[in-house]
């Protein structure tokens, strides 16, 4: 292990990320009710230029009127190349109650762009006396973002999550697709007649972890376009956990249980887990470092392993 512990990610679920335009108010309330455990009130992409202001006022009033529960509550602004962000930074900060706990912002490209917003968040809290600190996620979708995600990663102490937004990132790749997310039809390989998909996003997704380890930031997977694929998204949920994201984006209410039924531990692998770590503390009690659980060998690393699982599980039975 180095010398520096990385830190841990912050203690709260993630499963699933539910998306909103704020130009549609009458979503909020069926959010709210919603089986996600963050939700995201968008002003970014899904409003329209012309709807920017109104958008910015519902979702200003819906952050105090509405019964948010436990979810984590966060509000995309508009990225840092459009005249809309600073305003929706100011009023957001200057006019919302405090039940807002997050800021998303959209298109980093590098830790100067996270400091910008942090340097105008951090004035506002202290002008206005603000008791809670807001905490920030951010998106990559470009290839400076995933070229600087280290560094992105360790921008801010505010930073909780970050994302991977899949169709602008194959934008500014310059991919030759339209997908936003999930296998894509000429990215495979072929032998002896038979075709092979493999998966586009893999590499940035593995950056995007890595750096969100290092650094203490929950590393979350972006969203999957094809919302009458079930299949699809189950697929690339699996992928993505597997390499330790701990969550997927809803753009459509269906996807909800699909992201939680993944990121959800199921019962037989947090029972096997916790058997791991009862081994564990036995082996230990008898000075040995590592046994033998189930024919297989498990050791202090085993631990670690089991504890994320563990983990996961005592922080779905307390928001339950």
């Amino acid at each position: 292990m180095s010398f520096r512990i990385q830190p841990a990610a912050p203690a709260r679920l993630n499963r699933c990320q539910l998306f909103g335009p704020g130009s549609r108010e009458a979503l909020f309330a069926k959010m709210a009710s919603s089986a996600a455990d963050v939700i995201n009130l968008d002003l970014e992409d899904s409003v329209a230029p012309d709807d920017k202001e109104q958008a910015r006022k519902n979702i200003i009033q819906a952050i105090g009127d509405i019964d948010w529960g436990n979810k984590t509550l966060s509000v995309r602004i508009n990225g840092l190349d459009t005249p809309f962000w600073y305003r929706d930074v100011v009023d957001l900060l200057e006019q919302a109650s405090d039940r807002l706990d997050q800021i998303m912002i959209p298109k980093v490209g590098n830790a100067a762009d996270v400091y910008a917003v942090d340097a105008l968040v951090s004035a506002i809290e202290a002008a206005k006396g603000r008791k809670k600190r807001i905490s920030f996620e951010v998106i990559i979708e470009s290839a400076a973002g995933v070229s600087h995600v280290e560094d992105i990663a360790a921008s801010s102490p505010r930073l909780q999550a970050m994302s991977l937004g899949a169709a602008d990132f194959a934008a500014s790749m310059g991919m030759a697709t339209t997908g936003i997310g999930g296998t894509q039809e000429n990215y495979y390989m072929a032998h002896e007649g038979a075709k092979y998909w493999s998966d586009p996003w893999h590499w940035a997704q593995a950056a995007i972890v890595a750096a969100c380890r290092t650094h203490g930031v929950l590393p979350v997977d972006g969203p999957f376009g094809d919302f009458g694929d079930d299949e699809g998204f189950r697929a690339q949920a699996r992928r993505s956990a597997t390499l330790g994201m701990v969550g997927k984006w809803a753009i459509h209410p269906k996807q909800i249980a699909l992201a939680n039924e993944i990121f959800t531990p199921h019962e037989k692998v947090v029972g096997e887990a916790r058997e791991i770590l009862a081994a564990m503390e036995e082996a230990k009690k008898n000075g040995a470092g590592a046994t033998v659980y189930n024919g297989r060998l498990v050791d202090i690393a085993s631990i670690r392993q089991a504890q994320v699982i563990v983990k996961q599980a005592e922080l779905i039975a307390a928001s339950s």
